[in-house]
């Protein structure tokens, strides 16, 4: 089969999770096709002890490294993955939705299922994304088949009814953030000569939050991204929020802007001297949550401290 599929697999225990895992990527042993399979933590081993000796033919890569800020995964997976195998068909397990993903986090995971199908429209490949019917909600598999045209579960393989135009249904997870807490910094800036008192406030505050050397560094980057575009796409006015919550360091702009529902998304063509920003705050941060409202865009960004980063890598 040639084009591009999008399947959710419905699975209530590990047993039927390796099983579906396993004929998924049978037809890519079969034929040489280039396979992926992007899990997080322990499933990859059950996917791999479920393959066998054929598991050495797949590249592996844990979703809660390379996934854990769900808008990195089309750009920095998905179409890294595609592009090191051009013109050859790919096949992929991507499992962006898990137990334990935060309410925060959730939006972003659904918008990043919707929108695999309007970027990845033309593209040779299949992507099987596995949801855990035990451990989530029953909204979560309301969700799926929301963002999947076909379905899988034990009884077989079926068109979704739920599934719809996918740059809507991503438009329906364009929820308000959460409002900043009260004690947090607030720092209101005009124009693009602004940029070195933006990142020297961003700099004071996620120092005294304890964010070490090297994500700070990544940090002040993106936080610079983000005002650029305030000062090149609006009339200049931002306003930068930071505070620390729950061992995360979180930067929020908000400015009179309009985005692309696909920035960020997809990467530029090599040649390409603009148009980054965002690709860079997504590949930097831990999460990225944009709302677009009446009056601009809220784009909040989160950078996990020391402590919870190394809990999360555990």
């Amino acid at each position: 089969m040639t084009g591009f599929e999008h399947i959710g697999l419905l699975y209530r225990d590990e047993d039927e999770y390796v099983t579906g895992c396993a004929a998924f990527l049978r037809p890519a042993l079969e034929t040489g096709e280039p396979a992926l399979v992007v899990v997080p933590g322990g499933h990859g081993e059950l996917v791999r002890a479920g393959l066998g000796p054929d598991a050495v033919r797949v590249t592996f890569q844990d979703m809660k490294v390379a996934g854990r800020n769900p808008g990195r995964i089309i750009p920095g997976v998905l179409f890294a993955f595609l592009r090191a195998h051009e013109g050859r068909r790919v096949r992929v397990i991507g499992e962006p939705i898990w137990k334990g993903r935060g309410d925060i986090e959730y939006p972003a995971c659904v918008q990043h299922e919707a929108l695999i199908n309007a970027v990845f429209a033309a593209a040779d490949a299949a992507i099987l994304c596995p949801y855990d019917t035990a451990g989530l909600g029953a909204g979560a598999i309301r969700d799926a088949h929301r963002t999947h045209p076909v379905m899988r579960d034990r009884s077989g393989t079926y068109p979704s009814p739920a599934y719809g135009d996918p740059i809507l249904t991503a438009a329906a997870f364009d929820v308000p953030l959460p409002a900043p807490p009260p004690h947090a910094a607030v720092f209101r800036f005009t124009g693009l000569h602004s940029l070195p008192e933006v990142r020297a406030f961003a700099a004071a505050e996620a120092g005294a939050a304890g964010l070490d050397r090297r994500r700070l560094a990544e940090m002040l980057i993106a936080v610079n991204e983000l005002a650029t575009n305030t000062g090149e796409h609006t009339d200049g006015h931002g306003t930068l929020t930071v505070w620390a919550e729950r061992g995360t360091l979180v930067c929020r702009l908000d400015d009179g802007g309009r985005l692309d529902p696909l920035a960020g998304r997809v990467p530029r063509p090599d040649h390409a001297t603009r148009g980054r920003g965002l690709l860079i705050v997504n590949d930097f941060a831990d999460l990225v949550r944009i709302h677009r409202h009446e009056r601009g865009t809220s784009i909040r960004i989160h950078f996990d401290l020391p402590g919870k980063r190394a809990a999360s890598t555990c």
